[in-house]
């Protein structure tokens, strides 16, 4: 029994030898490799920097050449607002015509101000230093007579021309633009104007608006030489004075040109020709944005004009065409941003709106 359990123990022992001491030695070497490899990977840890960030700015480049095509053309289209280089169409106005109507770029405010009177102050002094007609800061302050306003007392002034309105239960935009004998789209294109819903127009009854051009029904003007009177046109296509343009459309002048609206429009019934004012080529047509301008025709004149045809119920022309002047190139409408059938018109030189009847009186 003895011999048998001295062998069984050697056996074992024969056993551990082998196993335990076999995995230490071949575990030591392998440590011994690893730290070898870890160390020259170590003393060469720059020598690759250099490649990969040559390799990295290559693919940024290659990137940037591939995406830049797809970024500027989605630009080019969402931006209405950046004139498109001029065709090689010729204008068949052959003098450039040198009239300067933009509007500067001066910071117009939104908010009611008021203002203490100083004395010496009279009311047409205070309508000049404002910019703001008798008329519509007598109708902000209840003035009974030009003379009224005395030092120290606050007056209200209006941000524009027009009448504050606070809207009263009932009250909708075509209602509250016909009591101040005004076209309801120049309570909706009047910038700081709000609305419960945008495409419905809706008010909220206290809120307060501002009636562009508006006027308080059944009173005489203290200054009625700045009151705006709707204007007839002259039939579509009448040769104006300067011979640059002809008259796109016929019918009332509903709105005239401001800083926050770049043309006029024009009122008649929907389905009325839209006419081509010059010779040129089309740039844009139809309704890419679904907002705004609704159906549109934008014409190059080649000559660093550009027309524009807005709210346009029908379309007759399309992006690449020639027209020539008088030609049919849509429908008066009242499609996008708008409260009844007519033409909004922009006459722009160089990129930078003009007014229109500057060129088409």
């Amino acid at each position: 029994m003895k011999k048998f359990l001295s062998e069984t123990g050697g056996f074992f022992k024969s056993w551990y030898r082998f196993l335990f001491l076999g995995a230490y030695y071949w575990l030591r070497h392998l440590e011994k490799g690893k730290s070898a490899v870890a160390e020259k990977l170590y003393q060469g840890r720059g020598k690759m920097v250099r490649p990969f960030l040559h390799s990295g700015m290559g693919g940024l480049v290659v990137l940037g050449i591939f995406l830049a095509p797809i970024i500027t053309n989605s630009l080019s289209q969402d931006s209405f607002a950046q004139t498109p280089p001029p065709s090689a169409v010729l204008s068949s106005a052959t003098e450039t015509t040198e009239m300067s109507t933009d509007i500067s770029d001066k910071k117009y405010r939104a908010e009611i101000i008021e203002y203490k009177v100083e004395p010496g102050d009279t009311l047409s002094g205070v309508s000049q230093k404002f910019g703001i007609s008798i008329d519509s800061i007598r109708w902000a302050n209840n003035l009974a007579s030009i003379n009224a306003i005395k030092p120290g007392q606050i007056l209200r002034i209006p941000p524009a021309d027009g009448i504050i309105h606070k809207v009263k239960k009932g009250d909708t935009v075509y209602s509250v633009a016909k009591y101040y004998g005004i076209d309801p789209q120049g309570i909706v294109d009047y910038p700081f104007n709000t609305f419960i819903n945008d495409e419905t127009f809706a008010l909220a009854v206290g809120q307060v608006l501002i009636v562009p051009d508006g006027t308080m029904p059944k009173v005489e003007l203290w200054s009625p030489g700045q009151a705006y009177i709707a204007q007839r046109t002259p039939d579509a296509g009448t040769v104006v004075a300067s011979g640059a343009f002809v008259w796109p459309t016929s019918g009332t002048i509903s709105q005239r040109y401001t800083w926050y609206h770049k043309g006029i429009d024009i009122a008649n019934r929907a389905g009325t020709p839209v006419l081509a004012a010059d010779a040129g080529k089309i740039i844009i047509a139809g309704w890419p944005d679904n907002i705004g301008y609704g159906n549109r025709v934008f014409i190059d004149h080649g000559n660093g004009f550009v027309t524009v045809y807005a709210h346009l119920s029908r379309v007759d022309v399309t992006v690449g065409q020639t027209v020539t002047r008088g030609n049919v190139v849509g429908l008066i409408g009242s499609t996008g941003r708008s409260t009844g059938p007519h033409l909004h018109f922009e006459i722009r030189a160089s990129g930078k709106a003009q007014d229109p009847l500057a060129y088409l009186k």
